[in-house]
């Protein structure tokens, strides 16, 4: 398949397979649709102190403090060039970068931390389960994919955790399901005088091969989707974010915002909902078809 066709193959599973966990199986097909996630955009402000710096389908965020920053997720690590020319193409330096965090312990999100690490300083945190997976360089966790090179963790993230930096707050929501340590995280900005509560959910789509009944390496698997859908329902969002830009349409709302820089499509609270809906669907369709099966 030409690169051209991955990029089709990839633009239709983003939709088919929000996470696009049913990859080709061909080694050069997969390299051309990994090169597809891997495409550089023009980084930019969503709202407050929070900037765009991943790729076209791999989302990273920098969150800026007088203290120093805070980087969600590093993507692959071919995106390392990627996200360190984005972030000094806002006028900042990777060396200020003092803390970093993922959304889960997956290659396409955290295969960048050992070098951000490196070449920032920065100091890793995680949730237990998640650092296990980082920790062990992917080899570990319920449902292991392609490994990357291994970071420490340097501070373990509890449920409801607060991670401080300067004057930015960033609140752990544990939301197990996708990995052990799925977490989605949660801040206030301030924009224009008005306060806004933003969400960076992590992914809720079930990988391709995992089964919700009778798993035998997460036999209560099924329990954990549920309980973080019901913590994610239970979050006020006005701004919500994810690890993939698919997730929260990134590229409809940059086109509206350059068209008119007076609005903010990212203000986004039915979009919230919707996802939640649509994952919470698939799962329930999922959930309920493997039961019949097992009958």
């Amino acid at each position: 398949m030409k690169l051209k066709k991955i990029l089709l193959l990839a633009t239709f599973l983003s939709f088919a397979f929000p996470l696009l966990s049913v990859r080709p199986q061909n080694p050069a097909d997969q390299k051309a649709l990994l090169e597809s996630w891997n495409q550089p955009v023009k980084p930019f402000r969503i709202i407050g102190n929070i900037y765009y710096v991943g790729t076209n389908f791999l989302a990273c965020y920098l969150i800026t403090t007088p203290a120093g920053h805070i980087l969600i997720d590093t993507a692959m690590k071919e995106s390392a060039p990627i996200i360190r020319a984005n972030i000094e193409a806002l006028g900042y330096n990777v060396k200020y970068i003092r803390i970093i965090l993922s959304s889960h312990a997956h290659f396409d999100h955290v295969a960048g931390h050992a070098e951000m690490k490196s070449v920032s300083g920065a100091r890793v945190y995680a949730t237990a389960e998640d650092a296990v997976v980082l920790e062990s360089g992917g080899a570990k966790g319920f449902h292991p994919l392609t490994q990357f090179a291994p970071v420490k963790v340097d501070k373990v993230i509890k449920d409801a955790e607060v991670v401080r930096l300067g004057n930015v707050a960033l609140t752990a929501r544990l939301t197990p399901g996708h990995t052990e340590g799925n977490t989605a995280w949660t801040m206030t900005v301030v924009e224009n005088g008005k306060k806004y509560e933003v969400v960076f959910v992590s992914s809720m789509s079930i990988n391709d091969g995992v089964r919700m009944v009778n798993n035998p390496t997460w036999p209560r698997i099924a329990e954990a989707y549920a309980r973080s859908f019901q913590t994610l329902k239970s979050l006020p969002c006005d701004v919500f974010l994810g690890p993939h830009t698919t997730f929260f349409d990134m590229e409809a709302k940059v086109s509206r915002m350059n068209a008119d820089p007076n609005t903010n499509p990212f203000i986004d609270p039915k979009g919230y909902r919707d996802y939640i809906d649509k994952f919470e669907k698939l799962y329930n369709e999922q959930l309920l078809k493997e039961r019949t099966a097992n009958r």
